[in-house]
């Protein structure tokens, strides 16, 4: 398990090769996750209004 130097070390590296691309990552990663949680609300909400099947 890394310790806290390690994980501060690796946030610096990451931060200094992707930092001008990180917003943008994250605002994509966020609509994301929104687009995924809407998608999974609307097949949720389809399952109820049509009920059990009765074959």
């Amino acid at each position: 398990m890394p310790g806290y130097l390690e994980i501060i070390i690796f946030a610096v590296i990451v931060l200094l090769l992707f930092g001008t691309r990180l917003p943008s990552v994250m605002r994509s990663m966020g609509q994301s996750i929104t687009e995924f949680k809407k998608g999974a609300r609307d097949a949720e909400d389809e399952l109820k209004s049509n009920g059990p099947r009765k074959d």
